[in-house]
C-alpha cells in the first residue's frame, strides 16, 4: 500500500500524470456541525478524510481536498462555530469543481463520500449534471452501519458511531468527560 494520492500536494505535472494514468476522484463532503458535545464540529469531514486517504492509498485514486462545508437538515442546526451552505450553493460549487475537473484533466469517475445524510445535502450532491459518472455514497448508509445503527438506541449524531469511528481515527479529538450520558456506551 502506497500513501494517498492527494491532488493538493501535487505539482501540476504529478497531478497530470496521475489523472492520465486514472481519470477517477474521491471528492470528500464533508460538515461543520456540533455531532454532541464530545465531538469536534468537523467530525464527518475528519472521518470521510481518513476514509478518502485510505481508499486512494489502495485504489491509485486521486483524491481532492475535502469541501468543509454541508447543508444542514435545519436551520436551527447552527450554533457556535457552525456553518453551512445551501443546497444551491453546495450543488452548484460542485457542479463547477468537477466540471473543471473533466473538461481539463479528463476525469471521467467521481465518487463523492459524505457523512450526512440530511436530504437537502444529499439532493445537492446527488443532481450533478457532467460529463462522466458521478456517484455519491453517504458512508453512514451503508448497510452494516445501519444494522449497527439500528440495533442500538441513543442519539445518531454523536452517538455511538461517530465516537467509536472519532476514538480510532483521532481519539485526541475526543473528549469523553463530556459526552451526554445515554449517548455512548462506555468506552
Amino acid at each position: 500500500m502506497t500513501g494517498p494520492l492527494r491532488l493538493k500536494e501535487m505539482t501540476p505535472a504529478r497531478a497530470r500524470e496521475t489523472l492520465t494514468a486514472m481519470p477517477r476522484l474521491l471528492v470528500p463532503a464533508g460538515t461543520l456541525e456540533a455531532r454532541g458535545p464530545h465531538l469536534p464540529l468537523g467530525c464527518d469531514t475528519v472521518i470521510l478524510e481518513r476514509l478518502a486517504d485510505d481508499l486512494s492509498a489502495q485504489t491509485g485514486i486521486a483524491r481532492t481536498p475535502a469541501l468543509e462545508y454541508g447543508v444542514h437538515a435545519t436551520p436551527d442546526e447552527l450554533g457556535p462555530g457552525t456553518a453551512a451552505l445551501t443546497r444551491k450553493t453546495l450543488h452548484r460549487a460542485l457542479n463547477e469543481l468537477i466540471a473543471v475537473w473533466e473538461e481539463v484533466a479528463g476525469v471521467r469517475d467521481t465518487l463523492i463520500l459524505t457523512a450526512h445524510a440530511a436530504d437537502p445535502h444529499l439532493e445537492a450532491l446527488s443532481t450533478i449534471r457532467t460529463i462522466g459518472r458521478v456517484r455519491v455514497v453517504d458512508i453512514l448508509s451503508l448497510e452494516g452501519i445501519v444494522a449497527f445503527r439500528e440495533s442500538k438506541s441513543g442519539p445518531w449524531h454523536g452517538g455511538e458511531v461517530d465516537t467509536s469511528l472519532m476514538l480510532f481515527i483521532a481519539p485526541g479529538l475526543v473528549d469523553l468527560t463530556i459526552a451526554e450520558t445515554g449517548s455512548i456506551r462506555a468506552v
